[in-house]
Order: C-alpha cells, then structure tokens, then sequence
C-alpha cells in the first residue's frame, strides 16, 4: 500500500468514526452530512470523495455493526460459556480502547424502531440474529450445566438486552470508561451462568 492510499484509508477511518459517534449522539436524520465533514475537520466536497451520500456512509457502518456482531461466533471457545465470557471480556476491553464500539451498540439499538432509517438499511439490521444465536448455544450447554434452566431464548435476550444497555450508558457517561469503575463481565455472564 502506497502512503497515499494509507493517507486515504485513515481518511475513511476517520470519517467512519467521527460519523458513528454523531450517528449515536444525534441519530440518522439529525445527524447532516456538513456535521460530519466539520467533525472530520473537512470540506463536505472532499468528504464526498470518500462517500458518494449520507446514506452510502450509514449504510457502511451498519454492514460494520453487523459484521462485529458475529465476532463472537468466529471465536475458539473450550465450553458455551467460554463464548460469552470471552467475547463480554474484549468487549469491555475495546470499549475503554475504542470508544467507537459503544456508539456502535447505540446505533444498532436503535435501527428497529426509527423511522428516519432507510429500508435498505433496516434490512441488514434485520438478518442480524445474535439473541436466536446465542440462544442456540444456550440450548446445548444447558444439558451439562454450564446455564442455568429456563427458556434458552428468554435467557439469551436478557443478556444481550444487558450488554446493550451496558454499552447505551457507558456512551452516555465516558467517565465510566475505566478499568476501575467498568462492570465486572462476570456479573453479567451470571445472568446465564448454571451450576457446572
């Protein structure tokens, strides 16, 4: 890769977070396509360069959001509940690193019910199907132990529904963002957690 091509990567990149963090903070139709190029400390012509719409941009980040919610499966687990603590654990991690990964979460929260969004862009959010996933894996480690009994499902949603509102708060308060004051990954894997 020349120096040129990775000045125009890091340009991209960095469009893509000053975005997301806009998109979070002030949602989809809010958020103008000029906010974002003066977040980039950019021309809203130059950012065209790198983006051909405001919608092109978003629905970029949507596909990002919903690749990094199969990370978990793409992961090497000795046990199910290795899965959760594991992926719980570098999650927290990023989220002290990289703060783009809350906003993430609050963006991807919200796709089911705005209405500003574009069809084509819910339907991503639509084949993202981490709940009916984990609820699998659930389902199978339940008949050694590793979860405690109750529909797979139902447990699977509360923990999830646990991360993202982890994730929505520790967005709205950065403070939080430190290894001394972030929820221990355990805590939240106990909402699942069996005898085993």
């Amino acid at each position: 890769m020349t120096a040129r091509d990775e000045q125009k990567e890091q340009r991209r990149q960095l469009i893509k977070d000053k975005a997301i963090e806009l998109f979070a903070k002030k949602g989809y139709a809010e958020t103008k396509i000029g906010d974002i190029a003066k977040a980039a400390d950019m021309s809203v012509g130059l950012m065209f360069h790198y983006f051909e719409s405001k919608e092109k941009l978003f629905e970029e980040i949507v596909r990002y959001g919903a690749m990094r919610t199969n990370y978990p499966r793409e992961m090497n687990f000795e046990n199910p509940l290795d899965y959760f603590e594991g992926f719980l654990k570098m999650l927290f991690q990023y989220s002290i690193e990289q703060p783009h990964i809350m906003y993430l979460f609050v963006i991807m929260g919200r796709l089911g019910f705005s209405e500003s969004v574009p069809q084509s862009i819910k339907k991503i959010f639509g084949e993202i199907n981490q709940v009916e996933q984990s609820a699998e894996i659930i389902a199978a480690g339940q008949k050694y132990g590793y979860f405690r009994e109750g529909d797979p499902y139902s447990l699977s949603f509360a923990f999830w529904s646990s991360v993202q509102g982890i994730m929505e708060q520790l967005a709205a308060f950065p403070e939080m963002r430190t290894k001394e004051k972030m929820p221990d990954y355990k805590w939240i894997v106990d909402i699942i957690r069996g005898n085993a």
